[in-house]
């Protein structure tokens, strides 16, 4: 919807309007809300945002398409609006005070839907059967009957249409462990299954290619390529080859627009999710697996589609040619980071035949790999990982959980996505770009002063702010605080997100950068390699369609990705609570993330470490202190811990 309205808010062509909104629009023409011509447009009188509601009821409208500051709404002027409802509002006009608009039409609730589970009170004697919203553990009304309610199960889990009331689905039982993905897809409204039109549409392509369909094509069969992920990755995006004689990078990557046609049953749906999403035990792909799984991913000795950077290298590793094109590898071998980290730290036993080709050129990149990313580092900010991997067992609880390290080989990889990234970027002046702006004055004056509350002696110089974080990490380190004060300057930074036009990558220190090397799980990529294969192929009416609607995209595209996080994060929580509900009274280390009321920590042990816990503690804590914490409650439902800090 927010892409709609960002094109409703530009100007959107009639025949481009979407099927499933022309009542909207027909409704907007009829209040005279849009202009009713060839092209459809927002009248001046008029803004489109997003509201947000204050405690005490009054609003404020957040413009979207335009540079404005926000609209005060006054409580009788909500007209039925609720905090973050996707509205469209009439401008008041007053001499003095600030902007005051009033909503006139409701374009999307906050949230379509909302999870609930069955829970029974006694009033009056009875047993009665009571439905709470998961996420507030508040009572909710819900269109059923109570005798329908009674034959259910006591904690019933309920995905609930908030248009309707009514139950959509039931997803299981809250006691269940195996229901945790089911309520934080539920909770942001994803699917898991594709559609049966998406399903036959990717099946119809096969399980292999036969290169002999592909003349145009270079075939680049021939060389020792080879992917580098995860252990348990079953989409594999990217695969890299180093010629050691010419100094050529080649990364290929998935030819996804090969298969995803657009507009087609598997592109509408893909556009839908805008990004896989990944639990400890699978994943939910942004592609049908028929196509995330095989015959886009580029797997070991299988012939594969690939849409190819070959980047020249000069002798101080400088980049001296870039070349775009569409080619056919076969992948020699499937390494996971584990593997490829042996092979860098100098464990070369067990290999075979192919290891040893691979190994020819695989050394050499990374020596010349490490003299590449010292020099961007001297110009971009790094942090020290603090992402966790959670292993579950068979009854879907926790197992263990490990702190996620950057070794050598994820530096290897990344620095090869980085350049062909890059390269990508320099071919587009319109188009999908990923950006990160420079922080406010007021976020970094407000981390300074964090800073200094830790000891830690900032040297600020306004000219050069990765200098000043080189020497706050240096300092940190000494303290042995190095992972929690880079948390601290990343939350001072903005949020990286897309936009159609370059404004530059301030954290990684690029002038031009975008998202180029995964399109088997980010709809970004796939866009890009649209507009890539356009501009090289010169299929003008193709590019134009593209890019008049990519402006609305990148906003869809960053809201989404927001969104996937989310629903991760929630899932990760729902484990943590489980696990702290079979441990209360137990004590955990940990340390003050939070110092404000109530206090947050953070758990630094055992199965649930990095888990977040809300103290009942009323005191005030310091910042990144060591506590000792005895958990006190944890709510399945809402996923929430609550502890108090165990004083000697």
């Amino acid at each position: 919807m927010k892409e709609f309205v960002f094109k409703l808010v530009k100007g959107i062509e009639r025949k481009d309007i979407p099927r499933d909104k022309k009542d909207i629009i027909n409704d907007l023409i009829a209040l005279g809300i849009v202009s009713d011509g060839k092209i459809i447009k927002l009248k001046s009188s008029f803004r489109a945002g997003k509201v947000d509601v204050t405690k005490k009821g009054f609003g404020f409208l957040i413009p979207i398409g335009v540079k404005e500051k926000d609209y005060l709404i006054e409580s009788h002027h909500l007209n039925g609006a609720s905090r973050g409802d996707l509205v469209i509002a009439q401008r008041l006009f007053n001499k003095k005070g600030r902007p005051k608009a009033k909503v006139v039409y409701i374009l999307q609730k906050a949230f379509a839907y909302s999870v609930v589970y069955l829970t029974y009170e006694i009033k009056n004697g009875k047993k009665v059967p009571v439905l709470k919203n998961i996420k507030t553990d508040q009572p909710t009304f819900v269109n059923e009957k109570k005798k329908t309610l009674k034959k259910l199960p006591e904690g019933a889990v309920f995905k609930v249409n908030n248009y309707t009331a009514k139950i959509e689905e039931v997803l299981g039982v809250l006691d269940d462990p195996w229901i945790d993905d089911k309520i934080s897809l539920a909770l942001y409204n994803k699917k898991e299954e594709f559609s049966k039109k998406a399903v036959k549409e990717a099946k119809a392509f096969g399980d292999y290619v036969d290169k002999n369909m592909y003349p145009e094509r270079v075939d680049l069969t021939h060389l020792n390529f080879c992917t580098i992920d995860p252990e348990s990755a079953k989409d594999h995006d990217d695969a890299i080859y180093f010629d050691t004689e010419k100094n050529e990078l080649y990364v290929a990557i998935a030819d996804v627009s090969e298969y995803v046609y657009l507009n087609g049953n598997i592109d509408k749906e893909a556009k839908e999710r805008g990004f896989s999403i990944y639990f400890p035990h699978k994943s939910v792909p942004m592609l049908p697996r028929e196509l995330s799984e095989n015959i886009c991913s580029l797997k070991e000795n299988e012939d594969r589609l690939a849409f190819i950077f070959k980047i020249t290298l000069g002798q101080n590793n400088e980049v001296l040619k870039e070349e775009l094109f569409e080619g056919i590898i076969k992948s020699k071998r499937k390494y996971s980071y584990d593997k490829v980290d042996d092979f860098l730290e100098g464990n070369l036993s067990n290999t075979d035949e192919v290891d040893e080709e691979i190994l020819k050129w695989l050394l050499p990149l990374w020596g010349r790999i490490k003299k590449i990313r010292d020099k961007r580092l001297k110009t971009g900010l790094e942090f020290e990982s603090d992402e966790i991997r959670m292993v579950l067992d068979e009854e879907g609880m926790i197992k263990e959980v490990n702190l996620e390290k950057e070794t050598p080989s994820h530096k290897l990889i990344e620095d090869c996505m980085l350049l062909a990234n890059k390269a990508a970027a320099k071919m587009i002046d319109f188009g999908i770009f990923r950006v990160h702006e420079k922080p406010s004055k007021t976020s970094i004056d407000e981390l300074y002063s964090e800073l200094g509350a830790l000891g830690i002696n900032v040297n600020v110089d306004e000219k050069d702010f990765v200098k000043v974080v080189s020497d706050i990490q240096k300092q940190a380190n000494e303290m042995g605080i190095k992972k929690f004060v880079d948390k601290l300057i990343i939350r001072s930074q903005q949020q990286a997100r897309y936009d159609a036009c370059n404004i530059g990558h301030f954290a990684l220190g690029f002038e031009r950068y975008t998202h180029f090397t995964s399109p088997i799980r980010r709809y970004s990529d796939l866009t890009l390699h649209r507009i890539l294969k356009a501009t090289i192929k010169n299929e003008k009416k193709v590019l134009d369609y593209i890019l008049r609607n990519v402006e609305a995209l990148v906003v869809k595209l960053s809201e989404l990705e927001r969104e996937a996080m989310k629903v991760e994060w929630d899932f990760y929580d729902r484990k943590y609570a489980r696990v702290a509900n079979e441990n209360i009274g137990k004590i955990y280390k940990g340390i003050i993330e939070d110092t404000e009321i109530p206090p947050i920590a953070k758990i630094l042990e055992d199965r649930l470490l990095g888990a977040r816990v809300f103290l009942k503690d009323k005191e005030k804590f310091n910042l990144f202190e060591k506590v000792d914490i005895e958990i006190t409650n944890s709510n399945i439902a809402t996923a929430k811990i609550k502890g108090r800090v165990k004083k000697d």
